[in-house]
């Protein structure tokens, strides 16, 4: 009768491919936890300037806190994995870790390739309806991209945060990502400086986008591909999730800081764009 072993020689050398297939496999798994960087505080650059009053109040009588989150690709998720990888979804999760008790309610409003024209063309429908109690509106990549002037920018922006600021909404402006695309635009700088001093002049504060991916490249020397995919503009799943933290924990230290403690901005200079 036939035996259905293989002779040795040859089981010995189908086990040794198959040690060297699971030996491989266990290494790309190590490598890939390794590839991926940590997501580092950098409270010096994201403390919020004001208080984010009404956020404050609501987290103090333990009232639900709608948070809509505004903008274009950056905010609809573009290069992320899946809906809950986007920033919006990562936010939000963080969020309910640091506030465990706290309804919170974040919505994502935002559309791929939209301008800040286009922004405002819905921004009573999209933002204003919602009733929300903080908005993070995320703008001026698509303008840098499409060569619109600083003007038109300046007032729209303008418009929107006054819009909201009269309402008693609470409202934060986050800049352009760290990315190819953007440094290669001759305005970056200047848009950068102009939604820092937008955010100043209309009462809201700024998340500054571009100096955390920054310091991500330059003094954490983590690859540029790590954190923007192929296109050179888009984030990715890693820092989609590490920017939804940042920003979340902003809010948070914002958001529960005594009233009585003046919130001095940041000491920063402005980061400045490649060449």
């Amino acid at each position: 009768m036939p035996h259905s072993f293989l002779p040795w020689p040859r089981a010995a050398g189908l086990v040794g491919i198959v040690a060297l297939v699971l030996a491989g496999l266990a290494g790309v798994a190590c490598a890939t936890d390794v590839a991926a960087p940590p997501c580092r505080s950098q409270a010096d650059l994201t403390r919020f300037a004001d208080r984010l009053a009404r956020t404050a109040e609501r987290i103090a009588k333990h009232q639900p806190l709608t948070i809509v989150a505004l903008g274009s690709s950056s905010t609809a998720g573009a290069g992320a994995s899946s809906p809950d990888a986007s920033y919006p979804s990562r936010l939000a999760a963080r969020l309910r870790e640091i506030l465990p008790d706290q309804p919170v309610r974040v919505l994502n409003r935002g559309v791929n390739g939209e301008d800040a024209h286009e922004m405002m063309a819905r921004f009573e429908a999209s933002v204003v309806a919602e009733k929300p109690d903080l908005v993070l509106w995320q703008i001026g990549t698509n303008a840098l991209l499409r060569g619109h002037s600083l003007d038109s920018i300046k007032a729209l922006v303008t418009q929107g945060v006054t819009r909201l600021r009269e309402l008693g909404i609470d409202v934060v402006l986050i800049d352009p990502q760290y990315a190819p695309s953007v440094l290669a635009r001759p305005q970056a700088r200047e848009m950068i400086d102009l939604l820092a001093a937008l955010a100043r002049e209309g009462h809201a504060d700024l998340f500054p986008r571009f100096a955390v991916m920054k310091r991500w490249h330059e003094t954490e020397h983590i690859p540029v591909d790590t954190f923007i995919g192929a296109d050179g503009l888009h984030m990715n799943d890693w820092s989609y999730a590490c920017f939804g933290r940042l920003v979340a924990e902003a809010i948070g230290e914002a958001a529960t800081r005594p009233a009585t403690i003046a919130a001095a901005p940041p000491v920063r200079s402005a980061p400045r764009p490649a060449p």
